[in-house]
Order: structure tokens, then sequence, then C-alpha cells
């Protein structure tokens, strides 16, 4: 796995030894970015984005942001057995520090007040099996977390039927292999 644009492009990422975590496949993070760079349906400058990357695991799609010239990004990740990895990646990219990594559990008592700026960007990679997507989406809106014009981009497993909140407007849907990239906003 590797960062596929940018500053660092060509970076190999360190992975997990485990299955536990799924790292974000290059190809669909590489469609990812194609759609955020030139689709009509949104208009994000990922130079000028502030970008949340909620259930981070190795920080693939956070990193990638931070390679295309994000203004900040933060990691939110929990898992003991990803965080000493993400940590690594990032300290690899000998970059300045305009990132910040959360230890926080997002399905349990996360305090997105506590989010000091409005995203532009929120990717959301949960567990596959991950229910409680719903959940957190509200949370995002209830707390306003994204900015007016900002996506919300869902990565899951395509076979995945998930409830969204009623004022959870779908942008796009993309398929990827085993995969569904989901985007979206709030009105």
């Amino acid at each position: 796995m590797r960062v596929i644009g940018g500053r660092f492009k060509g970076k190999k990422l360190l992975e997990p030894k485990d299955k536990e975590t799924r790292p974000l496949k290059d190809l669909t993070k590489e469609s990812i970015f194609n759609i955020i760079n030139h689709s009509k349906k949104f208009s994000i400058d990922i130079k000028k984005a502030n970008v949340l990357d909620l259930f981070s695991g190795v920080g693939s799609f956070g990193i990638e942001c931070l390679s295309h010239g994000a203004s900040y990004v933060t990691f939110v990740e929990k898992y003991e057995g990803v965080l000493p990895i993400l940590k690594k990646n990032l300290n690899n990219l000998k970059s300045e520090i305009n990132y910040e990594v959360v230890e926080s559990d997002i399905l349990n008592n996360f305090e997105f007040k506590s989010l000091k700026l409005g995203y532009d960007i929120v990717f959301l990679d949960p567990p596959y099996k991950e229910k409680a997507l719903e959940n957190v989406l509200n949370k995002i809106i209830e707390n306003r977390i994204l900015k007016e014009s900002g996506i919300i981009i869902i990565h899951r497993h395509k076979k995945e039927i998930d409830e969204f909140p009623k004022n959870f407007q779908l942008i796009d849907e993309k398929k990827y292999g085993i995969s569904k990239i989901i985007f979206g906003s709030y009105s």
C-alpha cells in the first residue's frame, strides 16, 4: 500500500499484521480522489480542506489528503493494534504538523463537540460489520462538524445496506470490487 499522488507519492505505508483492520485499497483511494477533484456534483478544494478521518486505521485516506495538500487532518482511531502503525506512518512523512491523532472510540462516548474545526471532508471507514453508522452520522450533523459545502465519504461493503438520517443527502455511490463508496452531505 502506497500514497498514490501528491507530495508523498510512492511513499510506502505500513500495514497491520492482523486481520482486524481493512486498509483502503489503492485503486479505491485513487477513484475517490479522482471524484473529489473532478466531480461536478460538489466542489471541494483539497488544498484548502480540513479533513476528519474517522475509523482511521493506518491513516491511508488522511495521509493521502495531506499528500494532496490538505490544510489539516484529524485522525480518529481507537484500536490499539493499529494506533502505533498510524503514528509511524505519520512520523515517516517527516512533514510539518498539520494533523492530530485522537485516540478515541467513535461509537462510544466520543465527544464530537470537542473537535475544534469545521470540516470540508468527513471520511468514515468503519468495520464492514458495524451497524451504528446512522448514529455517527446523526452526531456529525447535530454537532455541525461538516461545513455547509462539505461532503461525507463513506467506505462500506457493497452488499451492506445502511440506514441514513433523514437529512442525509446522497450525492453519489460507486462500487469497486467488494467496496462501495458513498458521497453525501446533509441538508
